[in-house]
Order: structure tokens, then C-alpha cells, then sequence
């Protein structure tokens, strides 16, 4: 049987076309709102696709959910990034909101493969409830994580809108809610993650104390 070549899995090539999105969308950000908007989605709705993907072809594998994290977490940053220079009076706040998305999001994924989880989206179901329906609810996850990277677009593309229309400011309102529930599941990985860790390091303690005595 030939060895199987993970790189070529159609996941991950939907992956490259996500990274290569989110690069023209960045290239596109200072000069070209609409386009540079109409990339970034296009990169971030193709996450649905990969995991599809990935479900259906038996492709799953940890390069594909590393990879998948990682261009999430790269993209949203570097939009945030942008809002920080087209916003800078709430420099801090988009500071807050990178620290807190990058920490959650790496310490759960070292606990969570610590733990033997083959993705950071496999969790103990006899953990905490609300991370429980946020990674097992499809429809929730793609809910909190849509309207997150709406509301974040938003923000960008209305600052090259000088009158911008009412169902725009409502839709706003509501995706910045969904981002402000994100926020606090992103404190709820730390908190989980953190323990996860504690916990781990107090078992190799202990079995370090059993082999001294």
C-alpha cells in the first residue's frame, strides 16, 4: 500500500485556498474595503468546507485541525490589527481581544492533546457544560464564530461608509453580543485549560514521589 501523503488530503488543500484568501485579503485591507471583506469570509466560510470535508473522506488529521486553527487564529488577529489602526482610541481593547484569543486557544489545544484529544474541538463531554455545546452544537459554533468574525468585519467596513444604513447598525448591535459571549467562552478555556494543566501536572507529581519511595 503507498504511503499516504497527508499534505494532498482535500481538507488541507481547502486549507491552502483559506490561507491564500486570508494573504489577498490582508493585501487588500488599506486600500480595497468591499474586496478585501469579500476575501476574508470567503476564507472563513471555507472552514466549514474542510471540516466537511475532512468528516466525509475520512481525512481528519492533526495537521488539518492545527492548520485550520492556526489560519483562524492568524487571520483574525491581523483584522485586528487593521481595526487597530483604523480605530486607535480602542487600540487596547483590540489588544485584549488578540491576547485572549491566542492564549485561550493555544493553552486548550496543549491540554487538550496533553490529554490525548486528537483536536482542540475534542473535550470531555463530562466537562463544562457551555464549552460542551459550543464544540459538540454545530449550529452554535458556527453561530459564535460567525457573528464574531462579522462583527470584527463590520466594524472595518463601516468606517468607509460615512452614512451607513439601520439594518447595518442592528446587524452591528447583534453580532457584537455574539463577540462578547466569544470572549467570555475564550476565558472559559483559560480557566478549563489552565486546570486541565494543573491537573496533569499534579498526576506526574505524584507518580514522581511513587518512584522515589
Amino acid at each position: 500500500m503507498a504511503e499516504e501523503n497527508i499534505f494532498l488530503f482535500v481538507p488541507n488543500l481547502i486549507g491552502y485556498a483559506r490561507i491564500v484568501l486570508a494573504l489577498i485579503s490582508f493585501y487588500l485591507m488599506p486600500c480595497c474595503p468591499v474586496p478585501a471583506v469579500v476575501t476574508y469570509l470567503l476564507s472563513a466560510l471555507l472552514d466549514a468546507f474542510d471540516g466537511h470535508a475532512a468528516r466525509t473522506l475520512n481525512q481528519g488529521t492533526k495537521f488539518g485541525a492545527m492548520l485550520d486553527m492556526l489560519t483562524d487564529r492568524c487571520a483574525t488577529m491581523c483584522l485586528l490589527v487593521n481595526l487597530a489602526l483604523l480605530y486607535p482610541s480602542y487600540t487596547f481593547l483590540f489588544q485584549i481581544s488578540m491576547s485572549l484569543d491566542i492564549a485561550s486557544h493555544w493553552l486548550h489545544l496543549h491540554s487538550s492533546m496533553m490529554t490525548g484529544a486528537t483536536s482542540h474541538k475534542a473535550i470531555d463531554l463530562s466537562g463544562n457544560p457551555i464549552l460542551r455545546i459550543y464544540y459538540t452544537s454545530r449550529p452554535v459554533l458556527f453561530v459564535m464564530c460567525s457573528g464574531n468574525e462579522l462583527f470584527f468585519c463590520l466594524l472595518y467596513i463601516l468606517h468607509f461608509i460615512e452614512e451607513p444604513q439601520g439594518w447595518l447598525q442592528t446587524l452591528l448591535g447583534v453580532c457584537a453580543v455574539i463577540a462578547f459571549l466569544k470572549a467570555a467562552i475564550s476565558v472559559l478555556h483559560l480557566i478549563t485549560a489552565s486546570c486541565n494543566m494543573a491537573a496533569i501536572d499534579v498526576a506526574e507529581r505524584e507518580k514522581e514521589q511513587e518512584k522515589k519511595q
